[in-house]
């Protein structure tokens, strides 16, 4: 790789050609402030925080968009340079409700750690007349409070770009510019998702899921109930990150022990529902191939991407598995067979559910999602809602002792785990479906080109003399790719894995923030994956169908994968919707 030689305060530096000084800069160990700026999303030069100063340049420039040039001289820290971020600073605090103390953000909020990094010590030396904004809390996942907007248009990028949704934008001009969807329609009556990527990304606490943990809190606080919870496969690798542990951190064991002290009744494990989503996908999916059934079949797992689906593909809500996603599988299982067993009834249940995922919020409303006569699954919160909760508690969570979830719904196999990265449902159901087509075992489970986080990865296996093409796709612009190809006729498959988050759940809407000197330099999807593929390579059962409580729910209470009882539990139907 051609490399490019300049100086960065005073210091001989090499960079990669193309380099922006931004990155060069990092190379260095110098972290250049930003609010606008995301890689490879945002990088527009539009906030202004990362100016730097250039010899010979006629003014300030933006680092973030500005290239590197052989024998190039920068400088980062000049008073010059401080003095126009301080400057800039205190200008977008001028239009910002600076009600840190309330704010879900508070702690973690850039806008909040820059002025603090840059000594603004008088936040209101430019306040004037401001626009006063209604918030939208339209939706069932979040809301939206333009007073915090610093209209740095990241959310308006990871919309349009990454998501292909484009249901927000810029609205009007000048000093009356807001973030917005058009004709300013609440979310909710527009085709937005759910996914929350644009919380994600929010610098400020101007987007935020839905709190629903006051209902929590009520249903553990009344007798009458037995509070039942499950936690997602992605959980266990990102709720660390909440209490500054090392990104990657696989903390299951303490977020179980976490959990119990919270005074759940019982902690069961999503992976269980995902090896169950896997027994009634394969068996659906073997169906379709022997059949002549609808191909290709894609997954259903994602909430996100069956909204997305129903809004922009209507036309292929038949390609769809009728399986219900694991969050509403366990939450069915739970109130039917585990409500039976232990003579308890559905009607004095309660089911949380943690997810990396917003759009569960959604999901849990939707019709069809009552398999007991009550809905599967009463309330569901994200990662980040967790966390407040345990240390609301007062729960020290990293001293916390690990401890198992309960029975007989909290084992998982190593496939039910991998549903947490990109490509581990595919790699879960080939693992099933390849020898249940066989009926041999396989010698290696590991489907590594499914893997990592590529929006479009593409794999084909010879199984039992079929050549079977399969696709896996995660954020929701790579879908729209991927699905006109279909449409086109260009592309040909038999199984598509659609996860609507870049990444897959690892790197969910409901998942902890990081700030924008973190997303733009480190590959989170890549190193939460990395903790749940070490525990599936770990794990003692590694296949859906070895699951010994899988094995008996079907002995005891189902019958068999793809049973009329299993139908009327574990599937369910889709909605064709206009898009607004």
């Amino acid at each position: 790789m051609e490399k490019v030689n300049i100086k960065i305060n005073g210091i001989d530096i090499s960079a990669p050609k193309g380099s922006t000084i931004l990155e060069a800069a990092r190379l260095a160990s110098i972290n250049i402030p930003t609010l606008c700026y995301l890689k490879d999303i945002n990088e527009i030069g539009a906030c202004r925080i990362c100016v730097v100063e250039v010899k010979g340049a006629r003014s300030l420039v933006a680092s973030c968009v500005h290239p590197i040039n052989e024998g190039m001289e920068i400088y980062t820290n000049t008073p010059l340079v401080l003095n126009s971020r301080r400057q800039t600073l205190e200008l977008i605090l001028s239009t910002h409700d600076r009600r840190c103390l309330s704010c879900v953000r508070s702690g973690s909020c850039e806008l909040q750690t820059l002025s603090h990094e840059l000594g603004v010590d008088d936040e209101a030396i430019f306040d004037g007349e401001n626009n006063i904004y209604e918030i939208d809390d339209s939706a069932a996942h979040m809301y939206r409070d333009n007073n915090k907007c610093i209209l740095c248009r990241r959310c308006v990028a990871m919309c349009d770009t990454i998501q292909g949704v484009s249901v927000i934008g810029a609205n009007n001009r000048g000093f009356s510019t807001d973030i917005a969807s058009a004709f300013d329609m609440g979310l909710a009556d527009t085709s937005c998702v759910s996914c929350g990527q644009c919380i994600v990304v929010c610098p400020t606490g101007a987007l935020a899921e839905k709190d629903n943990t006051a209902e929590v809190w009520e249903a553990l606080a009344d007798d009458s109930k037995h509070v039942v919870v499950q936690t997602a496969p992605a959980i266990r690798a990102t709720l660390g990150e909440e209490f500054d542990m090392e990104i990657g951190t696989n903390v299951q064991g303490k977020m179980v022990s976490a959990l119990r002290r919270l005074g759940f009744d019982k902690v069961f494990d999503t992976d269980f529902s995902a090896d169950l989503t896997i027994m009634e996908e394969a068996t659906e999916f073997i169906d379709r191939v022997q059949n002549d059934g609808v191909l290709p079949m894609i997954t259903s797992c994602s909430p996100g991407w069956i909204k997305f689906c129903e809004h922009y593909y209507p036309d292929m809500l038949d390609n769809l598995s009728s399986c219900k996603s694991p969050q509403q599988m366990l939450g069915a299982v739970i109130k039917t067979y585990y409500a039976e067993k232990f003579d308890i009834d559905p009607k004095d249940m309660v089911v949380v559910s943690v997810m990396p995922c917003t759009a569960k919020k959604f999901e849990i409303g939707r019709d069809n999602q009552d398999a007991s006569g009550y809905p599967d699954v009463d309330i569901s919160i994200t990662t980040r809602e967790l966390a407040r909760m345990i240390k609301r508690a007062g729960i020290e969570f990293t001293k916390l002792p690990d401890e198992e979830f309960d029975h007989p719904l909290g084992l998982g196999s190593g496939a039910g785990v991998i549903f947490g990265a990109t490509g581990g449902v595919m790699e879960a159901a080939l693992r099933t479906a390849v020898e249940k087509l066989t009926g041999e075992e396989l010698d290696h489970l590991d489907f590594e080109q499914v893997r990592g986080t590529k929006g479009i990865k593409e794999a084909t296996y010879n199984v039992d003399g079929l050549d079977v093409k399969v696709a896996v796709v995660s954020g929701l612009a790579n879908a729209r790719t991927l699905l006109d190809q279909i449409k086109a006729g260009e592309k040909e498959y038999h199984f598509i894995e659609i996860m609507g988050c870049p990444g897959g759940c690892v790197n969910g809407g409901g998942q902890p923030t990081q700030p924008s000197s973190v997303r733009n330099f480190t590959d989170l999807s890549t190193l939460r994956a990395k903790a749940l593929y070490k525990q599936d390579a770990g794990g003692k059962y590694r296949k859906s169908h070895d699951n010994p409580y899988i094995q008996q729910l079907y002995a005891d209470y189902l019958g068999e994968p793809g049973s009329e009882k299993a139908h009327d539990f574990l599937h369910t139907k889709y909605v064709k919707r206009s898009i607004l």
